[in-house]
């Protein structure tokens, strides 16, 4: 069974940092591009980032582009999403997640990241508020 577990969320400032934190089990972690998605008060599910089963190539949004940073511990199968500069329209649940297929990513499609980004965990939620 697939288990994605995120922590890391919380209240900060805007201009604060976080670290969110993605622990996966039940599956070959290694061999599934990874997916960060939020979903804001109100508005539906947003793909945020993407890292493949290549450490190297990593996708973002272009609203969190130059600001956040997706990466992955495959020794550790966890996923991790650094969030600096952060803005109060970046207040919501933060939810990781595995993509349908093995060593398969979808390059800049970003629709097709959100798409194929069916198994999520249960989120943690970021509050960026003075």
């Amino acid at each position: 069974e697939v288990q994605l577990v995120e922590s890391g969320g919380g209240l900060v400032q805007p201009g604060g940092s976080l670290r969110l934190s993605c622990a996966a089990s039940g599956f070959i972690f290694n061999n599934y591009a990874m997916s960060w998605l939020r979903q804001a008060p109100g508005k539906g599910l947003e793909w945020v980032s993407g890292v493949g089963v290549d450490v190297s190539i990593t996708h973002y949004a272009d609203s969190v582009k130059g600001r956040f940073t997706i990466s992955r511990d495959n020794a550790k199968n966890t996923l991790y999403l650094q969030l600096n500069s952060l803005q109060t329209a970046d207040t919501a649940i933060y939810y990781c997640a595995k993509l349908t297929d093995p060593f398969t990513s979808y390059g800049a499609r970003y629709d097709m990241w959100l798409q194929a980004s069916k198994d999520r965990g249960q989120g943690t939620q970021v509050t960026v508020s003075s």
